[in-house]
């Protein structure tokens, strides 16, 4: 049986892992010009999240897929660092809001900074239509890990 052709380039998981750490780079660059070198490495997601996207701290943290332990944890930190504050909830005040302090703004901005430079050198080397199609076919690989969690009964509530 012939060797395929693939055979002698590196696989998937392997270049996700080698790959993932240029977006953490850029990101704790930019935090340090701005000062904010304390934010913690997944606190970037969470700040950047609620910022950017409007997104809740809870979803957030849950995306991250650690445990409810570490995840009050990483709040708790990002609230004493200064970049998110705790608020009752204004419809029912059982509840408490997170929401971005004006420290967690400027993280947000120089996280969406490292964000975009390494978007921009990425277009220059594969081009736009090769960004897409990567962005395709991650998005197409979470939609293979949700299916998979979903037929297993698992990954969704820690």
């Amino acid at each position: 049986m012939a060797a395929s052709p693939q055979a002698d380039l590196p696989s998937i998981p392997a270049l996700l892992r080698a790959s993932r750490g240029a977006y953490r780079h850029a990101i704790r660059m930019q935090l340090i010009a701005a000062g904010l070198e304390d934010l913690p490495p997944n606190g970037a997601y969470v700040v950047g999240g609620i910022v950017t996207h409007g997104g809740s701290a809870g979803d957030l943290v849950r995306q991250l897929g650690v445990s409810k332990q570490a995840a009050s944890q990483l709040i708790d930190t990002l609230v004493v660092r200064g970049y998110l504050e705790r608020r009752p909830d204004a419809e029912d005040r059982r509840r408490i809001t997170v929401e971005a302090t004006e420290r967690g703004r400027a993280a947000a901005e120089a996280i969406a900074a490292g964000v975009a430079a390494v978007d921009g050198e990425l277009v220059q080397l594969i081009s736009d239509d090769g960004a897409q199609a990567l962005r395709d076919g991650l998005i197409a690989l979470i939609d293979i890990r949700e299916r998979m969690e979903d037929e297993a009964g698992v990954g969704r509530e820690r």
